[in-house]
């Protein structure tokens, strides 16, 4: 009788250790849940980072690892010049592919004015700081063979520019003035300050100067001798095919440290990474997290 009492006061006392085992256990269960729940929301929210941040390189008139050559557009009376890096787009150009400007005979041949981004950047443009920007145009001239100190004289001058700021500058002496079509080839070595190109107020620029004196010989007295200077500069468009773009060594990922500073430890890292990427390592670090919870929980 005595041991059936006793077996009769034990088992309350088994079932409130078991009570409180099941009750720990949904317990941590919710707590799981919750880390899981959180951790599957952050993950959503952010699938559509990465795909908006690629938005540039969708667009074919941004530029991109795969779409590297900036193509040049414009009127046809060189009063407006634009670029983009879609050779397929070429609405509002001059249809015969090239912008044009006449002098009268001896007047001073001049030409200057800037090629400029249709469009901002979406996104930063990174560029490979050990790389070659590659610039081909084509001109064709007519102007006098020569020019002394009395006169303006400009030879063919190319500007590289990064906004408002002068990247690089190269003149070009040889270039003909007999109304020869000529192609021009530049070669841009980059370094540092050019890595990074930011949206908006960095876009690349190409600035065309030229000035000098026009043609003024014995034969313009012939009727059928024309003698008016010309400055001609062909588009991406043109029928000739030319070449006509610059080509940049365009890179898709940010210089290292580029996130802000720092020592350059894991958040730096993460931030130089691919568009999206420390938002998928925050929701690791948040996983981890939870598994650590449990453990600790289980411990407890």
């Amino acid at each position: 009788m005595a041991d059936f009492i006793d077996s009769i006061e034990v088992e309350p006392e088994r079932s409130k250790s078991q009570t409180g085992a099941i009750r720990g256990e949904i317990m941590q269960t919710q707590r799981v849940a919750h880390a899981f729940g959180l951790a599957l929301l952050l993950a959503l929210s952010t699938m559509a980072a990465p795909a908006s941040a690629q938005d540039a390189v969708q667009d074919p008139k941004q530029p991109s690892v795969d779409n590297p050559h900036m193509h040049f557009w414009g009127d046809s009376n060189l009063n407006n010049c634009w670029t983009h890096f879609d050779a397929n787009d070429s609405s509002g150009s001059a249809s015969e592919g090239y912008g044009s400007e006449t002098f009268p005979q001896g007047q001073q041949v001049e030409a200057d004015f800037t090629c400029k981004m249709q469009e901002n950047f979406k996104q930063d443009m990174y560029l490979d700081a050990n790389g070659t920007i590659v610039i081909d145009i084509e001109v064709r001239i007519f102007a006098g063979s020569g020019c002394d100190d009395s006169q303006e004289c400009i030879p063919l001058t190319l500007t590289l520019m990064k906004g408002t700021l002068e990247m690089a500058e190269k003149e070009f002496p040889e270039v003909s003035t007999n109304w020869d079509d000529e192609a021009i080839h530049w070669e841009i070595n980059t370094n540092e300050s050019m890595a990074r190109w930011n949206m908006s107020t960095e876009e690349p620029q190409l600035r065309v100067q030229y000035s000098w004196p026009g043609y003024n010989g014995a034969d313009c007295i012939l009727p059928w001798v024309d003698c008016e200077g010309e400055f001609t500069f062909f588009y991406s468009n043109n029928e000739e095919n030319y070449t006509v773009e610059a080509n940049f060594p365009v890179i898709n990922y940010t210089m290292p440290g580029g996130g802000g500073g720092g020592d350059g430890g894991i958040g730096g890292a993460v931030s130089d990474a691919i568009p999206g990427f420390g938002l998928v390592a925050g929701i690791g670090a948040l996983a981890l997290a939870a598994v650590g919870a449990s453990r600790f929980s289980r411990e407890e």
